[in-house]
């Protein structure tokens, strides 16, 4: 990991521009995302922020120098989430850091984290095709429990919700 990198829990100020972009970015070049993602991904995440509490949310931002360049949140105050359930959003980390062990690390602080808050599990949803956190989450213990075809995200994918019982 390089030496000015830190990761810093709560939330810091750009983080849901930054987070946004990123997603908005990354899912457009890799994936042909319209721009519908990225404002998705920043109302669902404003919304969360309206409505975070410390005692059942979890954000981490990792900064260098100043800059957003990955995040993860853990959202146990999700509406939509069965009850003593967490739903693990928005995880991304610019390309620049992969390799280091971060994403590992953060996924570890958010189950953790869902550990100590006393959920009894956790949820995400993704598509098929992500690797490599498709292969981080197997490796984490989460379970794919339903697939299907869905255009969600703004374009045809086969959408996938995953599960960790903890």
């Amino acid at each position: 990991m390089r030496n000015s990198i830190t990761i810093t829990p709560g939330p810091v100020p750009g983080l849901l521009g930054d987070v946004a972009a990123m997603h908005g970015r990354y899912y457009a070049r890799e994936w042909g995302f319209p721009t519908y993602f990225e404002a998705k991904v920043a109302r669902e995440m404003g919304d969360y922020l309206l409505r975070y509490d410390p005692a059942r949310d979890l954000v981490e931002s990792v900064l260098e120098d100043g800059r957003i360049l990955g995040s993860v949140t853990m959202d146990g105050s999700d509406p939509d989430a069965a009850p003593g359930q967490g739903h693990l959003r928005w995880f991304i980390l610019d390309d620049s850091l992969a390799g280091q062990g971060l994403g590992k690390r953060l996924l570890g602080d958010a189950v953790g984290f869902a550990r100590n808050a006393g959920f009894s599990s956790i949820y995400l949803t993704t598509f098929r095709g992500l690797e490599p956190a498709g292969t981080l989450y197997a490796r984490a213990g989460f379970r794919v429990v339903s697939e299907l075809a869905g255009e969600t995200w703004g374009r045809a994918v086969v959408e996938q919700r995953l599960e960790l019982d903890l």
